[in-house]
């Protein structure tokens, strides 16, 4: 198949796509990035504040949605896919581009409780096929959906800053050899992570090596067993309670399954009332229950302390419930607010006997985000490279197997309701399987 001249041009072509689709997703997160910051930060403080105001988050998601209840009515490809679906790789067209840009751009900055991969997924995924029709390329179903999947991979890879991020998570978004791929890759990964366990204890414990790629960079603690004891008890937890968010978001789905505007308004001011009770209750800023978390999370990593047991409570209570409204009714991706929910929850859990700040936080985002996405792999290369260090890399697979396994046996609730067509008044169709 190397070798064949329409295979070979696909090749050339999906590599010079990378090129605008990277650009234009750069300044697309460049532009998400300014707006929560210009919205969250800087006009409180135009205004007089020290921080946003308890109530802030009432006009902004008011906002919010009624323009992305519009979108979802009239735009074709009704804004991209209901978050509470996981990520999705197919059904990019370059004719849903307008409505998934309104959606992304005036509904993430203005405090949605979700992230930006699922928009870029989709606009990659797009913008490959447009170009495509710019150039007369044949318009094949193999060469659309691997030109939808180069595009996505571009973006996404600007996204994680990383290419083999951007590769395996699309990967495994694809489906790429069915369910035997996770039948097969789940005990693999297991077996890994167990491996390397038992292989540095008993490098601790005797005192000799074998040679080792280290590079002379500060490591944390060494593992012990009891890191591994509190990973097999806090990972079953937190697949549990992101599993339920999730679940939650499928019945907000629901909720609005007419993609009435009143309904999508009725739940962005649900976010807005949790994010309020999160500020009045702590007083601390109403943006760090708002929005993905991306950047709060760098701010929990590094400043763990300044966090009381009872903001990190509250924090995964009231962001917890944004998110799971979130995830039904607005648009964007479910990445970022799991990873921030397991890092806070790693924080919080991370004075345990024996446990430390690192590991717990490390256990905690591949938990949560595992949990959310259903991919394991992804979900524990997606923390290695968050982290940035090999030393946890045995209990970031632990927990995103344990985390894996736990969602598949739990119920799945109810189905997301599945679209045909840009139509506004079509009643959609009901009962398709989660993920």
């Amino acid at each position: 198949m190397l070798r064949r001249p329409e295979y070979l041009k696909a090749l050339v072509f999906c590599g010079l796509i990378g090129v605008p689709v990277a650009l234009i997703a750069f300044w697309f997160l460049v532009t998400l990035d300014q707006l929560e910051r210009l919205i969250w930060t800087d006009w409180p403080k135009d205004l007089g504040w020290t921080q946003a105001p308890w109530w802030w988050a009432f006009p902004l998601l008011l906002l919010a949605g009624l323009v992305v209840g519009l979108v979802v009515s009239r735009f074709p490809g009704r804004g991209g896919h209901i978050p509470a679906g996981g990520l999705h790789s197919g059904g990019a067209a370059k004719e849903s581009l307008p409505g998934v840009l309104v959606a992304a751009l005036v509904g993430l900055p203005l405090g949605a409780v979700l992230g930006p991969e699922a928009p870029l997924i989709a606009l990659g995924g797009g913008l490959a096929l447009l170009f495509a029709s710019f150039v007369r390329a044949p318009q094949t179903e193999a060469g659309t959906a691997l030109l939808g999947a180069a595009g996505a991979a571009a973006a996404i890879s600007a996204l994680f800053g990383n290419p083999l991020m951007g590769a395996v998570l699309l990967m495994e978004v694809a489906g790429v050899g069915g369910p035997q791929l996770f039948a097969v890759m789940l005990p693999v990964l297991l077996a890994s992570g167990v491996g390397d366990l038992v292989f540095t204890g008993f490098v601790h414990w005797t005192g000799l090596h074998t040679g080792s790629l280290d590079i002379g960079l500060p490591k944390p603690p060494p593992l012990d067993w009891a890191d591994i004891l509190w990973v097999l008890l806090i990972a079953p937890a937190l697949a549990f309670l992101i599993h339920w968010i999730l679940v939650g978001g499928r019945f907000t789905a629901g909720f609005v399954t007419s993609w009435t505007v009143r309904n999508t308004t009725l739940c962005a001011l649900g976010v807005a009332g949790c994010i309020a009770l999160y500020a009045v209750s702590t007083g601390r800023s109403p943006a760090e229950a708002a929005l993905s978390g991306e950047n709060a999370l760098a701010d929990l990593a590094q400043n763990a302390t300044a966090w009381s047991v009872g903001a990190l409570v509250a924090v995964l209570v009231f962001k917890g419930l944004a998110y799971s409204l979130c995830l039904g009714s607005l648009r964007g991706g479910p990445v970022f607010p799991a990873l921030f929910l397991g890092g806070a929850a790693g924080a919080l859990l991370a004075p345990l006997p024996g446990f430390g700040l690192v590991p717990a936080m490390a256990a905690g985002m591949a938990a949560s985000v595992t949990a959310a996405l259903r991919l394991p792999v992804s979900g524990a290369l997606l923390v290695v490279l968050l982290l940035g260090n090999v030393d946890t890399v045995a209990l970031v697979v632990l927990a995103a197997v344990v985390s894996f396994a736990v969602t598949q046996l739990l119920p799945q609730g109810p189905g997301i309701p599945a679209f045909s067509g840009p139509s506004a008044g079509r009643a959609p169709r009901r009962g398709s399987s989660p993920p």
